[in-house]
């Protein structure tokens, strides 16, 4: 399943966002591998900062149990801050989605690298969709 391409065969961007180094680096490489470009960060103002240089398609932020669901959504609200219509999706398991409001997707795919990629790419046909209603 190679990711679908637009705008004149551009690959889509990507920024992902975790604290676990080893997890981030395995998504990482598996959206590189189904023709994302991927830059990440480690949670952070780093993060912030990172999507304030490039326009990304998605941003993806890992919430990996309910501790991190208050920061994730604090890090989501200031990127909306900065760019309102940024496009920015959680990875989490059910339980924590349904504690959070700020992300335009929820994408439950934890260890599962399929349903991240198809998780992925639903969030950006969407994100597509509502781009052209908005510009209606």
């Amino acid at each position: 399943m190679q990711a679908k391409v637009s705008e004149g065969n551009r690959k889509k961007r990507i920024f992902h966002v975790s604290s676990r180094l080893n997890i981030m680096g395995l998504r990482d490489e598996i959206l590189r591998m189904h023709g994302f470009d991927v830059d990440s960060a480690v949670y952070s103002h780093q993060a912030a900062e990172g999507v304030a240089e490039k326009d990304y398609d998605l941003v993806l932020i890992d919430v990996e149990a309910d501790v991190r669901v208050q920061s994730a959504q604090e890090l989501c609200d200031e990127i909306k801050k900065v760019h309102p219509l940024q496009h920015v999706a959680f990875v989490c398991n059910y339980r924590v989605a349904i504690d959070s409001d700020c992300p335009d997707e929820i994408i439950r795919a934890e260890f599962n690298p399929e349903a991240l990629v198809q998780g992925v790419q639903n969030a950006l046909e969407k994100n597509e969709a509502d781009d052209k209603n908005r510009a209606l």
